[in-house]
């Protein structure tokens, strides 16, 4: 039976690890060639080599990208263009929590520095994916958002203001594609605690099992969520099961938005 992306040839920010990696493993099992990129080129070499070792050589490729550097961008979308024939997918998943303290106490340097990884990503990689995207059209822009850019925290000014841009500058990527005329899709994801490095500080800070339970404790199910959760959700939005859905975001949240 032909996979659900069968024939897509996408590009996955942020692959070296978590839910990069995860959402192109997921991409590769249901029949997509996958462009890995990440600032770790070794993590995203060894995640592409796996890949192609698993389905096929010429399944997946590896690209160093520091999501902020405009002209990276550039040459690592047109290098996966070139070695896929194509581009009909992109994920915006690169993203840090950064910053410490309030807002009184977080200082310039780090409020720009998480808007800048988290933000000005998602707006470089549409900026410059869209030529090619529009070129192989049903195409789709799935952008990794949160549940931090849904409901705030007293804490966590950079990654609530990021987060929240990342959720509108969704939907404003999807009615400027209607109005061009373009089969081409943008939607955002919004995870609450997902099993990634993300979490590490606070399992440093109070060991595995407590930083897990304390985290499951403020989500309805009970638990965090794993990354293949929000692969899943990736996965259809990339798929043309999603092919009237756009402007739209997916809390893979637990239920946490609905209190």
């Amino acid at each position: 039976m032909p996979g659900r992306v069968q024939g897509k040839k996408v590009f996955v920010t942020g692959a070296a690890q978590g839910l990069g990696a995860a959402m192109a493993a997921a991409l590769a099992r249901e029949g997509a060639r996958v462009a890995l990129a990440d600032v770790n080129f070794p993590g995203v070499q060894q995640q592409a080599d796996a890949l192609n070792a698993r389905h096929g050589d010429g399944v997946a490729f590896a690209y160093e990208l520091d999501v902020t550097d405009e002209q990276q961008w550039i040459a690592a979308l047109e290098a996966a263009d070139s070695a896929m024939g194509g581009l009909s997918g992109l994920v915006n998943n690169a993203g840090i929590a950064g910053g410490k303290g309030g807002i009184e106490e977080m200082s310039l340097a780090d409020f720009r520095r998480v808007m800048s990884v988290n933000v000005d990503s998602v707006f470089l990689g549409a900026k410059h994916a869209l030529k090619y995207l529009s070129r192989s059209q049903p195409a789709s822009i799935v952008n990794i958002s949160s549940i931090a850019g849904l409901i705030a925290s007293h804490n966590t000014p950079a990654y609530n203001a990021s987060k929240a841009a990342v959720w509108l500058l969704s939907k404003n990527i999807a009615l400027y594609c209607s109005k061009k005329g373009w089969d081409v899709r943008s939607n955002s994801i919004h995870p609450t605690f997902i099993d990634t490095p993300i979490l590490d500080p606070l399992r440093s800070l109070l060991g595995k099992g407590e930083a897990e339970a304390k985290l499951g404790r403020q989500v309805p199910l009970g638990r965090i969520g794993q990354p293949e959760d929000v692969a899943m959700a990736a996965l259809y939005l990339l798929s043309d099961e999603s092919r009237f859905v756009t402007g739209s975001e997916v809390k893979i949240d637990g239920g946490i938005s609905a209190m």
